[in-house]
């Protein structure tokens, strides 16, 4: 029996983001590089026609930069056992959960059999779900397929992966915009303190290929017209997407030992809320939420603050966001010695921020820090 709150190891790591990046090595070699990865929007994405740096033209996305991952249409069906009529109509989203899931399980020297059958949870977080506009635009009425529904469903972002794997844990696709995948991880943690599964398979994916969703960002200013996450510096103004997968294997300590997996690190405890009611508006933080959260996730990891060396903030570089993070982390870290200075990053000024894998990506940065 799973003894009361064992840490959780992260056993094994699989992702994708801009830059080249194929796994957590080639991550970790480009931030050791310091490596830009924005980029001007690719052609196969969208066409320049439909950028203009005037924020208030109307049909129009004001910054023509990004965080872009290559080869999302290339797919291995054969290996998923997909037919090539049907693989054509399952979302890129998918197809890339399912290929770095097999490489998380590969990191972690997870043969493909003997996960057959486990009691292995899926937590899938994501933002966007533009291939499914694409191919449900009226425009594509006469194309509709038989095989769009579940090809392009967000629910089957978790289940393909459980259907493939044949995994019997819980099986969940969830949306929390920007905290998505560390949600998923979150949750995920939960289930198998409560022995609800035996392992779990969490994180998150975004993928940008319909510039209606970019405009509609724009529009709200949420977008940075330079193209960039000026992270906690105050020329930000504004975000530019990415787009990436990242997952976690996770297991119990225990069992992680007992398989001699390697650990990256481990989760001690983990903490989630909402900011609730906030007179600036629907969109903007609260610095006090912010604060508890914190404070709980360290309760709840039995974690002195004081202890704590660094944070991979969220920080994508927008002035109210940026701020109310930073107070979050003045209100619980400012009573510590000034010997122990508090090191904040965020990987967003590197490729962007990845929306519903922004948190799962970043984190797995500090993953091979601790390891």
């Amino acid at each position: 029996m799973l003894k009361s709150k064992e840490p959780i190891a992260i056993v094994g790591i699989g992702c994708r983001t801009p830059g080249k990046v194929y796994g957590p090595n080639d991550l970790w070699e480009m931030l050791c590089a310091g490596i830009d990865c924005i980029t001007t929007v690719p052609s196969e994405r969208w066409n320049m026609d439909y950028y203009d740096p005037n924020p208030d033209k109307t049909g129009k996305i004001k910054t023509n930069r990004g965080g872009f991952i290559e080869g999302i249409d290339l797919f291995d069906n054969e290996f998923f056992n997909i037919f090539p009529k049907e693989a054509v109509d399952i979302d890129p989203q998918q197809r890339l959960l399912l290929q770095c899931t097999f490489e998380a399980l590969e990191d972690a020297g997870e043969k493909f059999e003997n996960c057959q059958g486990s009691r292995t949870a899926v937590y899938a977080g994501y933002f966007n779900n533009d291939y499914q506009r694409i191919l449900l635009d009226p425009s594509n009425r006469y194309d509709i397929t038989p095989d769009i529904i579940i090809g392009t469903h967000a629910t089957s972002l978790a289940n393909r992966i459980s259907y493939f794997y044949n995994f019997k844990g819980p099986s969940i696709t969830l949306n929390t915009a920007c905290s998505s995948s560390l949600v998923a991880v979150h949750l995920a943690c939960q289930d198998i303190w409560n022995q609800a599964a035996d392992a779990a398979i969490a994180g998150g994916i975004s993928i940008n290929i319909n510039p209606l969703s970019a405009m509609a960002l724009s529009k709200k200013n949420f977008l940075s017209p330079d193209g960039a996450c000026k992270s906690f510096d105050e020329s930000g103004n504004g975000y530019v997407r990415g787009e990436g997968v990242g997952l976690v294997y996770l297991k119990p300590l225990s069992k992680a030992l007992t398989d001699q997996n390697k650990i990256y690190g481990l989760i001690c405890g983990s903490a989630c809320n909402s900011d609730g009611y906030t007179a600036e508006g629907f969109s903007v933080p609260s610095s006090d939420a912010q604060a508890i959260m914190l404070q709980e996730a360290y309760h709840n990891a039995d974690i002195d603050v004081a202890n704590v060396q660094f944070i991979e903030a969220h920080g994508t570089g927008t002035p109210k966001g940026d701020l109310a993070e930073t107070e979050a982390f003045a209100k619980v870290f400012s009573h510590r010695p000034i010997e122990h200075p508090l090191l904040i990053g965020s990987i967003k000024s590197n490729f962007g921020h990845l929306e519903g894998a922004a948190g799962i990506v970043g984190n797995q940065t500090g993953f091979m820090l601790t390891s």
